[in-house]
């Protein structure tokens, strides 16, 4: 399912709130000051998303396919190569990069965050449409 802005800007809305909420009740302050770079970084995993959709041609349909973790493991991949160090990338992607090294691409630290977080979201789209289509499901395998 493909968000419209309206919708991503509603969730990003929310999953501020959240985020405010729990760091009040764990007594942190200044929670307003960092609100509008929460706001930026979600939108910025979905625009991703959006991206691989519509540039890339990964479609819902095309995620379908990758029934062996292949997502995550990618997702994974990007997150190490932003671990890796302060000044540098992965030249070459970890041993349980699921696809050809041509497709390894990392970029800026954030870069490869965003990315990995847009592929965590097509897996958890993945597995809701997968649960969806289970019979006696009540949709979603949340």
């Amino acid at each position: 399912m493909l968000l419209t802005p309206n919708e991503t800007e509603a969730l990003a809305q929310t999953l501020s709130e959240l985020a405010d909420q729990a760091r009040a009740q764990e007594g942190e302050g200044g929670l307003q000051s960092d609100r509008a770079g929460r706001l930026a970084a979600v939108r910025d995993v979905i625009a991703e998303r959006r991206r691989q959709i519509e540039v890339e041609g990964w479609t819902p349909e095309h995620d379908d396919q990758h029934q062996g973790r292949d997502l995550p493991r990618a997702a994974i991949s990007y997150c190490m190569s932003a671990a890796a160090s302060f000044y540098t990338v992965l030249s070459e992607p970890p041993s349980w990069w699921p696809w050809d090294h041509s497709w390894w691409k990392p970029k800026t630290r954030r870069q490869d965050l965003v990315r990995a977080g847009a592929l965590i979201l097509a897996e958890i789209e993945r597995l809701d449409r997968q649960a969806a289509a289970e019979p006696g499901s009540a949709g979603g395998g949340r």
